[in-house]
């Protein structure tokens, strides 16, 4: 039985199901034997789309399947031609009539029968394929030379590729002049030719500005950049609507070159954006059956002064019903201002006020810092400053007070896919901060990393491996003139699951503990997903931690466990259970409840 019978049978029989007064009795399909390329045709195919699912309440009318049907045929001659079949016949019968005769209106009488019938035709080959002219180092894709399969995307692909290595050198109306595209039926050749008009260099021109309502103008001038005089660069325009977004005081932003240029080769530019709300507020928690439930919530004032500028006033309250230590708060507020030193480069000032009550130390401390924060690209971010903490603690050392001036430097090179849900790529973070004490420390320097890449594979690429480091030293100081939120512990959700919260750490004799001064952990999950919404993880992390910048004695622990995550289209809800493989513990079986994936 040939591929198309079996489409009149099947499609026959699937008609005479379907309702509607004017429902056609029959819908005959008889395409190319080629899989691929029928599949493509019934893609496209209008008639189908209003056949295949009518609405009971509201069925197709006549009037809606003739239009269809004439509709189709543009609809399946452009598929022919995108594949390369430049010699096609297509044939659409509605009881008997071909479709292109009918009127779309008048007659009511219901539809019994419609067939489509194409005829492909030879594959056609590349006779003849030029563009030009080009601009250097333009890249014409392959499949557009003589020899290759024919087809109006590779030219298309080919033009697009031209007009837009032209714009790259600042001819903003590069365009396609003309073309001439020959079919030879008898050798199934197609001759094309693609004449391309590059245009003048141009400059940007005027500027019109709209949809500002709170923002200062000349605060979005400053932030675009796109100075008046200075050549084009269609990168360069990108990047400014980036920068528009970026600073999050905007709910979208348009920047639309003018159709004509003016004073010769002035290009104006009209830059449109819509502002966000005001205001902007959330709330967030996380439990843990050892560390408890944390709490936060935030405020966020968009544009506070007109320059784009926002302030985040954030608290959070950690440990909770904990069964480590006590219960943690901390008041903490963000302010940005953008594009402050240059167009890349913004303000950013923080500061925090923190009660601490962990099991081997407690903290009372206040923390200042400005910082410029430089966004060279969308995957590069780093940021320079100076900072103050005052901290009052008592661990197992006893009851100091230390009051330390920093300079932190920070950075991140983000190539994720996605950031609460990544699947392919890569994160990277440092922070180095260079440290001076006025009373018990001197000085030093603490240097931090964060490695985590993510590899899809499998079907659909449904199956991820995830993989994770963390790194982090304190030179300078001795252990016992370092602060101890400064050292590190190792255990819980944010380094070895499975292990209690802060359970590795330094043995000081006596029943009292210490952090380290160094630390290196290591996390490994194989995310699976079951469903569209539903996926299931296994999980095994490891710690290690030496009281010494210089790595010796160090100790370590591991756990591993499984987990679900359930896809809310923002992020995946994560539930993981853990427990401890080796390592100083007690054994217990941990749980892990949040928004977003571990790392």
């Amino acid at each position: 039985m040939t591929r198309s019978i079996r489409a009149f049978v099947a499609l026959g029989l699937w008609s005479m199901l379907i309702g509607g007064p004017a429902a056609a009795q029959q819908l005959v399909l008889d395409l190319p034997v080629d899989e691929d390329l029928s599949d493509r045709l019934r893609a496209v195919s209008l008639l189908r789309e209003v056949l295949e699912e009518p609405d009971p309440a509201d069925p197709p009318t006549r009037r809606d399947v003739v239009a269809a049907a004439q509709a189709d045929y543009a609809r399946l001659v452009t598929a022919l031609f995108e594949e390369g079949h430049f010699a096609p016949v297509v044939s659409i019968s509605v009881d008997g009539t071909e479709a292109a005769a009918l009127p779309v209106v008048g007659r009511r009488d219901p539809v019994r029968r419609v067939v489509v019938s194409v005829q492909a035709g030879p594959r056609f080959l590349f006779g003849r394929a030029r563009i030009g002219p080009l601009a250097d180092d333009t890249e014409i894709p392959e499949a557009f030379a003589p020899g290759q399969p024919a087809g109006t995307g590779p030219i298309r692909d080919a033009a697009r590729a031209a007009v837009t290595r032209w714009r790259e050198e600042g001819r903003a109306k590069a365009a396609v002049g003309g073309q001439e595209i020959v079919a030879d039926h008898a050798a199934a050749r197609l001759d094309a030719t693609v004449e391309i008009e590059p245009g003048p260099v141009v400059v940007y021109g005027p500027k019109t500005f709209r949809g500002s309502e709170r923002v200062r103008t000349e605060q979005i001038r400053r932030i675009t950049d796109l100075r008046e005089g200075s050549t084009f660069d269609p990168e360069e325009v990108r990047l400014a609507a980036r920068r528009l977004q970026r600073t999050g005081a905007f709910a979208s932003v348009a920047i639309v070159e003018g159709e004509r240029l003016v004073d010769g080769n002035r290009l104006p530019l009209d830059i449109t954006v819509v502002e966000d709300p005001p205001r902007r507020f959330g709330i967030g928690a996380e439990v843990s059956s050892s560390e408890g439930l944390t709490l936060s919530g935030f405020h966020l004032w968009r544009n506070l002064t007109g320059y784009a500028d926002s302030l985040r006033i954030e608290a959070e309250a950690k440990g909770l019903g904990g069964s480590t230590g006590g219960e943690d708060f901390g008041l903490s507020f963000a302010y940005n201002r953008p594009a402050t030193f240059n167009r890349e480069t913004d303000l950013v000032v923080t500061g925090a006020v923190r009660s601490i009550d962990q099991e081997d130390f407690e903290s009372e401390q206040i923390e200042l810092q400005a910082l410029a924060r430089r966004i060279v690209n969308d995957e590069t971010t780093f940021s320079y400053g100076v900072g103050y903490r005052r901290s009052e603690v008592t661990d197992a050392f006893g009851s100091r007070t230390f009051n330390i001036f920093s300079l932190p430097l920070a950075g991140t090179y983000d190539r994720r896919d996605e950031a609460l849900n990544p699947a392919d790529g890569y994160y990277i973070e440092t922070t180095i901060r260079p440290f001076v004490g006025t009373e018990t420390t001197g000085g030093g320097l603490r240097f931090t990393a964060d490695a985590r890449g993510y590899q899809g594979f499998g079907p659909g690429r449904r199956s991820v491996l995830a993989v994770r480091f963390q790194l982090g030293t304190v030179v300078g100081p001795d252990l016992e003139d370092t602060p101890p939120e400064d050292l590190f512990f190792s255990g819980g959700g944010g380094t070895v699951r499975g292990q209690g919260f802060q359970s590795l750490a330094i043995d000081q004799g006596g029943g009292e503990r210490s952090g380290g001064q160094s630390f290196f952990g290591m996390s490994t999950e194989l995310r699976q997903g079951v469903t569209e919404n539903i996926g299931i993880v296994g999980f095994v992390d490891a710690g290690w931690l030496s009281a010494e910048s210089d790595w010796s004695d160090p100790v370590n622990h591991v756990g591993a466990g499984i987990g679900v995550r359930y896809n809310t289209g923002i992020g995946p809800i994560r539930f993981d259970v853990g427990a401890p493989v080796s390592g100083p513990d007690d054994g217990g079986v941990r749980v892990y409840i949040g928004i977003g994936q571990a790392f």
